[in-house]
This record gives structure tokens, C-alpha cells and sequence, in this order.
């Protein structure tokens, strides 16, 4: 990825909301449906909401009917970090940020089997929406290419 350095820093937390905080520090999870990112249909980076660190991209962003933002697979699976939890009475994948260690979501192994059968089941308020448009402003030039592929197959 880019030799861009993304970091948590006390700047950064202090302009979170209260739910954004909730959800990345102290691993929370939204109210399913609630969030403001599961219909979003747009082209575009979703990253980091506390460090800006790029995570998942809309071409891999699917219906899944959970009730959160689901996608087949990270930008950078060496970027996501994957710990065992067990809270809640469960067994599951919790996804964490590399960079800042943002609580993200879980990975779950009942995503569309065409793509790579994964589900990482992320929260909004995790998250914030980069439009492909806005992409080179903001220094994340580097991932259009993955929109004009999608572009050129969608033609087909």
C-alpha cells in the first residue's frame, strides 16, 4: 500500500462521536440497520473513521441482508487483523484496523461463494466513505484503478 502513515492519534479520537468511539475503542456494535453506510451503493473507499487507513473498497461491498456493511474481502488482508472472541456467549473473528487497532466488525465464513465465501460483517461507525471522485483529492489516487476494472467488466 502507500507509504502514507496512518496512526491513532488523541486528535483523531476526540473528533469522533460518542457512538464512533463506543464502537471502535471499546468494541461495540451498532444497532443492526442503524448504521450509515448498509444501503450505501456508491463507488468509493471505505476507511478507517479514526486513522483514515484503507480498508475495504465498494467493489467487493455485497447484500447480505445482516443489517451491517458487508464486504467479500479487505483492500489489504495483511492490513486487517483477525483475533479470536468469545465474548457474548460466541465463537467468532473479530476484524480489527492494522493500523490504528479500530474494532471493525467479524469475518464470517457464509459470504457469496463466487467471490471468496467470506462476509466481513463491518460496523458504519467504523468506517468513513471516500467517492471514487474525491479519491485523488484525498491521496487515495492509488486504489482508482480497482473502479475502472469494475467499470470495463460492468460493460461487458
Amino acid at each position: 500500500m502507500t507509504g502514507k502513515t496512518y496512526r491513532k492519534t488523541r486528535e483523531a479520537l476526540e473528533r469522533l462521536s460518542a457512538e464512533q468511539f463506543r464502537v471502535t475503542q471499546q468494541n461495540g456494535t451498532e444497532r443492526p440497520f442503524s448504521g450509515a453506510y448498509v444501503d450505501n451503493k456508491d463507488a468509493g473507499l471505505y476507511v478507517d473513521i479514526v486513522s483514515g487507513e484503507p480498508l475495504f473498497a465498494s467493489t467487493d461491498k455485497f447484500e447480505s441482508g445482516c443489517g451491517w456493511p458487508s464486504f467479500t474481502r479487505p483492500l489489504a488482508a495483511a492490513e486487517i487483523v483477525e483475533n479470536l472472541d468469545e465474548s457474548h456467549g460466541m465463537r467468532r473473528i473479530e476484524v480489527r484496523s492494522g493500523h490504528a487497532d479500530s474494532h471493525l466488525g467479524h469475518v464470517f465464513e457464509d459470504g457469496p461463494r463466487e467471490a471468496t465465501g467470506l462476509r466481513y460483517c463491518i460496523n458504519s461507525a467504523a468506517l468513513r466513505f471516500v467517492p471514487a471522485a474525491e479519491m485523488e483529492a484525498e491521496g487515495y489516487g492509488e486504489f482508482l484503478h480497482l473502479f475502472a476494472e469494475k467499470e470495463k467488466t460492468d460493460e461487458r
